[in-house]
């Protein structure tokens, strides 16, 4: 029996390969788990009534792209936030989780070749492990490009060399970052997009952990292309209710763009993709359209930031996040800490190389972990003391 080949070199996915080095070693103490991004603050209490109101329309077929209300719902959100009116009917599409569009969004939009040659996927190192596997999937190559300290933890795709921006069809972005939290100007955004145009490829925009954020909110890609005036087919933003909204299991995304880029999108999902069911799309409609309870949640986030900066402000090296919930800690060496605070303490946490790949320069990821801020305030306080401690104490 022949498999394929594509993907026999892909490294194992970031989880499995914790449990891997963590799992057959006892914790040193009560654990506490702070790997994964999944927010632990509490959705707003209507959404189950929602569901079970719209649970009858649990035997049909839900609308692929997503129902006239969840779209209405999302660009109506698009215009608050963004300051951008976007036709609900052309412009957006509603996915199963963002990690689907990222996806398939690679495969409908990303050309076959690029000024004769193979076409080129940028993606910044560390990054999120979708956009590597998109460009595997349509024959691209991915060129990963190090979001360091030395780049404000964003990737400089100005500095890529014309062999390369010459290739390049699509540009991942991560804003607010994952892991590092750093969040892209309105200058970054404007740069980018005037690279874009020069060399003629498209920016898929992730920008899923857009309201959760310190001071003021982080400027989207969709509101300088505005003013920029920039072709609405060469952007393409993704955002969901995971982090938003603490419902990562809803599974309600969003993909906004130019209308013939959302067509092809839409096309390519009628056979490939499967929706969001009719009762969670009717909760996500309402979710969309609801702020105070993003504002609560994003009032325990700063104090969790609060706290973090009181227990690394003396820590050399720590950065504090301007967004997002991760913190991205600077040690000799992400694996074996990871390992050593598991083992000596039971916090565990994820190393940062398991969230990049080797480069010229090393992995930029490997010497770092990363800390989600998820946990309850008090579980999180009691981690975060216990890995300062141990970590660099």
């Amino acid at each position: 029996m022949k498999f394929p080949e594509r993907f026999s070199n892909l490294p194992a996915y970031a989880f499995p390969r914790l449990r891997a080095l963590l799992d057959h070693h006892a914790p040193g103490g009560e654990p506490v788990h702070m790997t994964i991004g999944e927010p632990k603050h509490a959705f707003p209490d209507w959404v189950t009534q929602v569901i079970i109101d719209n649970a009858h329309t649990f035997q049909g077929y839900p609308p692929n792209e997503g129902s006239p209300e969840l779209r209405a719902a999302i660009t109506d959100w698009i215009a608050r936030r963004y300051g951008v009116t976007l036709d609900a009917d052309k412009n957006v599409m509603s996915l199963n989780g963002t990690r689907e569009g990222l996806y398939n969004a690679a495969m409908a939009l990303c050309p076959e070749e690029k000024n004769g040659k193979k076409p080129v996927i940028l993606t910044p190192n560390p990054f999120y492990q979708v956009y590597m596997v998109a460009a595997i999937s349509v024959v691209a190559e991915p060129h990963f490009v190090p979001a360091t300290a030395a780049t404000g933890h964003l990737p400089d795709y100005t500095s890529l060399p014309e062999d390369i921006l010459n290739r390049t069809a699509v540009a991942y972005i991560c804003s607010p970052a994952n892991p590092q939290g750093a969040v892209a100007s309105r200058d970054y955004w404007a740069d980018l997009i005037r690279l874009a145009e020069q060399y003629d490829f498209r920016i898929f925009a992730d920008e899923c952990y857009s309201e959760i954020y310190r001071h003021d909110a982080p400027t989207g890609i969709l509101s300088v292309a505005q003013e920029l005036g920039a072709d609405p087919e060469r952007i393409t933003l993704f955002n969901s209710l995971s982090k938003r909204s603490n419902l990562a299991g809803l599974r309600s995304g969003l993909i906004a763009g130019g209308a013939e880029s959302i067509k092809r999108v839409k096309q390519l999902r009628a056979y490939s993709g499967a929706p969001l069911p009719g009762p969670l799309q009717a909760a996500a409609a309402r979710v969309w359209a609801d702020e105070a309870h993003v504002e609560e949640n994003r009032a325990l986030y700063r104090e969790k930031y609060r706290i973090a900066d009181e227990i690394f402000g003396n820590v050399q090296g720590y950065m504090s996040p301007e967004a997002g919930f991760f913190l991205w800690l600077p040690v000799e060496n992400g694996e074996e800490t990871a390992l050593n605070l598991w083992q000596q303490t039971g916090v565990r946490v994820l190393p940062g190389a398991y969230l990049s790949q080797d480069g010229a320069g090393g992995n930029p990821g490997a010497s770092y972990i990363r800390a989600a801020l998820v946990a309850p305030k008090e579980e999180l306080q009691r981690g975060l003391i216990t890995l300062r401690d141990c970590v660099y104490g």
